[in-house]
């Protein structure tokens, strides 16, 4: 099953670059314009890490996910905030380990709605993915519609990708987060990375990037992203850079993205 009617028809501006481009750009990907690879290259330039951190992000989200799945017994997951499809999204890793996993994707952006019906194509028969055209905002509206597809009566992995970095304060983060995971039964777990100010010159390159008009991005501290765990047990090995969340691969560069997977009480 998958649920593609009455999405808006998207509105899209090709001379603004765009983070959601620009991220599918870094990962290979083919889903960008000239002004997305020329805002990403001066950014490569000013930070080289910023292609790590985009590869690494996805190995932590198929980690992550094939971890709730196939060891937590998942078979519920919210991405919020998806962004483009590239490769090895969550309906196909999850699927993959659990074929009737159903998978809700929450995006408010055009682009990504323009790109919505390519998102949401099963990999098995069984499983259910759904497109939810909503802002992360508002998490009330968030749970309320996927209460249509998902059974708020077991537990449930809550994902936020790389994306609460467009939300400029802490607390105003921690409030969407907590929020949502208060909807979500106990044995839920969240599945959480954002960009990290722990390298010198990523601030740098960022602040080259906000000012050619794009959505700004806040890099934040480590301390500052564990504030979203807040009541929820870690897994191990905890928040630490997602390369070295639970890697097979021990040489992977260490990136400046911190991340965890946690479990609801």
């Amino acid at each position: 099953m998958s649920v593609t009617d009455d999405l808006p028809a998207a509105k899209i501006d090709e001379n603004v670059p765009h983070s959601a481009r620009i991220w599918n750009y870094w990962m290979g990907g083919k889903d960008n314009y000239a002004v997305d690879r020329e805002a990403g290259d001066a950014y490569v330039a000013a930070f080289p890490g910023i292609v790590d951190l985009a590869k690494e992000s996805r190995k932590f989200l198929m980690r992550a996910v094939r971890h709730v799945a196939a060891e937590g017994g998942i078979r519920q997951f919210l991405d919020i905030g998806t962004g483009l499809p590239t490769m090895e999204n969550t309906h196909e890793v999850a699927q993959r380990a659990v074929p009737d996993a159903r998978i809700v994707y929450v995006d408010n952006d055009p682009l990504v709605l323009a790109h919505a019906r390519a998102l949401l194509t099963n990999t098995t028969p069984e499983g259910v993915t759904a497109y939810i055209d909503a802002d992360f905002h508002d998490p009330d509206l968030i749970l309320s519609d996927a209460a249509n597809v998902l059974n708020f009566q077991k537990p449930v992995a809550v994902m936020f990708m790389g994306v609460l970095g467009h939300v400029a304060d802490d607390d105003e983060v921690v409030s969407i987060v907590s929020r949502v995971m208060a909807g979500v039964p106990s044995g839920s777990y969240l599945i959480l990375w954002d960009s990290t100010n722990t390298s010198d010159g990523f601030d740098e390159a960022q602040q080259g990037y906000d000012d050619t008009g794009a959505v700004p991005y806040t890099l934040r501290s480590p301390e500052q992203v564990a504030r979203c765990f807040a009541g929820l047990d870690m897994l191990e090995p905890g928040l630490v850079s997602i390369s070295r969340w639970r890697s097979d691969t021990p040489d992977a560069p260490v990136v400046d993205g911190y991340g965890a997977v946690a479990r609801k009480p």
